[in-house]
């Protein structure tokens, strides 16, 4: 299966059909199909006639999820423009890298957060900067009162000097009715999307019109029952500037003619709380965290769910305990999927006719699976090994790395994930772990999924994390890292009542409470930061010994 589309013949067929619909929402603004088109045209024509801008050129954003994002990201796209999407909590040394690796030209902005582009900008290939305040694209009296209320009352956009740059507005309006729609191929570079970054330096994922485009064909195929046309109102939560959120909100939601609510900041709970409140939401898109945060929150408890009927979840793996509390409370099962930025990113999801807890359920269409074992055999029924994926979502290869790509990809397509499955009879696949995160006590696997899992099924613990630690007799032991919502748990607690469910070497030998875990900006928990400080704490005793 080859897609022979391009996002922009999904913009444009959707903005088309759909003209007065409600494409996206974000803070008690809405912009319509028509809307988005006549705004991401205009960005377009600036990028191409007052910057000059030539196809293939490279256009970073550094946006929460606001209204701005679709209007640029599409804007991009449909200059012939590479989308090379930012997290805007990088700090200076990790925007200057991604800045300076992709080639960026340009880069819009969120005004808040660009004193921190203002340390770098001068090391990095960019020209042009196009900065946008809060309210930029609601109506003028709107827009006035959000951004003097954030900049003066607030506080919230730190000082910062970037020389020459143009707000949003002037560049919409410089551009207004000047785009020159240009031939793009389906096969043509259409993000740059880093990844990588808690493991090393990040590498920006190529994917393709085409790796998107069929990823989204192949996710609404897979499940139809979610993206019934011009029926669904969705909560978006997840950054759009991450790949899973991008595809599934502004290809899949798109395509289908249905309505996106932004939440810039879902950290915040009450922001969740109060979209939940004003919108008939019917499916919603989350990750383990905020599930689990949402169902500690006594306001959260107390809404009416009667119009969910789709939740999804991806990124890190779901827990039992959280699905079956959130199902109790809301009515609505979560359907677990998973997915790499490497493959744009879905691979598997649970299907509409059997969703099955605990597993990321069944291949896409047209995806192939191989799940290898260290001996570089293919694994039997229900035994585990890495996977290996292969479809036409696959990204192109790694930005200006060769050698990565190679470590990865197999010469015959194949993505070597570095997540250890298995697969049983009936094709439903579960991840058992990161092949990096694996544990060997005394020589025996253990995976951190399952002590986690394990512990989460204690009422008192709110999110755990299990790292390896050195030991001297077993080469590494299991430490659980626990967030409590009972001051009075003891880590003999915790470790009695693993004992009772897993075997002796699976049992954290060493337990230790957090306020909180670290986590990625799309609330995944980060082990790797858990051991990186873990090593620190050990070479700092052995310094003061």
């Amino acid at each position: 299966m080859k897609c022979e589309i391009t996002i922009i013949d999904v913009l444009r067929e959707a903005c088309a059909k759909y003209a007065d619909k409600p494409a996206f929402s974000a803070l008690n603004h809405t912009l319509s199909y028509a809307e988005l088109d006549k705004f991401s045209a205009s960005f377009a024509g600036y990028l191409q006639q007052e910057l000059k801008l030539q196809s293939g050129d490279r256009v970073a954003v550094q946006l929460p999820n606001l209204l701005q994002y679709p209007v640029v990201a599409f804007g991009i796209l449909r200059a012939g423009c590479v989308l090379v999407n930012t997290n805007p909590l990088y700090t200076a040394r990790e925007l200057k890298h991604q800045l300076y690796d992709s080639g960026a030209k340009a880069i819009v902005i969120l005004e808040n957060i660009a004193s921190t582009l203002s340390q770098i900008v001068t090391d990095t290939q960019v020209e042009h900067v196009i900065t946008t305040q809060i309210g930029d694209m609601h109506r003028p009296l709107k827009r006035l009162a959000l951004n003097l209320v954030v900049k003066h009352i607030r506080r919230m956009v730190p000082p910062f000097d970037l020389g020459s740059s143009t707000s949003l507005p002037r560049a919409l309006s410089l551009g207004a009715n000047k785009y020159q729609p240009v031939p793009v191929a389906p096969d043509s570079l259409a993000v740059l999307q880093y990844t990588g970054g808690t493991t090393g330096v990040a590498k920006g994922a190529m994917l393709s019109h085409s790796n998107l485009t069929a990823n989204m064909q192949q996710i609404c195929e897979h499940m139809r029952q979610l993206f019934g046309e011009v029926k669904e109102t969705y909560a978006a939560p997840l950054p759009l500037y991450h790949i899973y959120a991008f595809t599934i909100h502004a290809l899949c939601i798109l395509s289908t003619g249905n309505h996106s609510v932004l939440i810039p900041n879902p950290r915040d709970l009450r922001t969740v709380v109060k979209v939940f409140k004003d919108y008939p939401l019917t499916g919603f898109v989350g990750i383990n965290t905020l599930y689990n945060a949402l169902l500690d929150d006594s306001e959260f408890k107390q809404l009416d769910f009667s119009r969910l009927r789709s939740c999804s979840a991806g990124g890190m793996a779901l827990t039992s305990d959280t699905a079956r509390r959130w199902e109790k409370l809301t009515g609505c099962r979560i359907r677990e999927g998973y997915g790499l930025t490497e493959s744009s990113p879905v691979v598997a999801a649970n299907p509409d006719n059997g969703v099955r807890l605990g597993t990321i359920g069944t291949l896409l269409p047209c995806t192939e699976a191989r799940i290898v074992t260290e001996a570089g055999e293919e694994a039997g029924l229900d035994e585990a090994g890495e996977l290996w994926v292969r479809g036409p979502q696959v990204m192109t290869g790694y930005w200006q790395c060769p050698e990565e790509t190679a470590n990865v990809m197999s010469e015959d397509g194949w993505l070597k994930t570095g997540d250890i499955a298995t697969r049983d009879e009936d094709g439903y696949l579960k991840i058992v772990d990161r092949k990096k995160d694996m544990i060997s006590v005394s020589g025996f696997k253990v995976f951190p999924n399952e002590i986690e899992e394990v512990a989460c099924m204690h009422p008192d613990i709110v999110e755990c994390a299990a790292i390896g630690v050195p030991d001297s007799k077993t080469g590494e032991a299991v430490k659980l890292l626990v967030v409590s919502r009972d001051p009075g748990l003891s880590q003999d607690m915790i470790r009695k009542f693993c004992r009772s469910r897993l075997t002796a070497y699976k049992v954290p030998r060493l337990v230790v409470f957090r306020s909180e875990l670290p986590k990625s900006n799309v609330g995944k928990i980060l082990r790797r930061e858990l051991r990186d400080q873990e090593s620190g704490d050990q070479r700092h005793q052995k310094a003061a010994r």
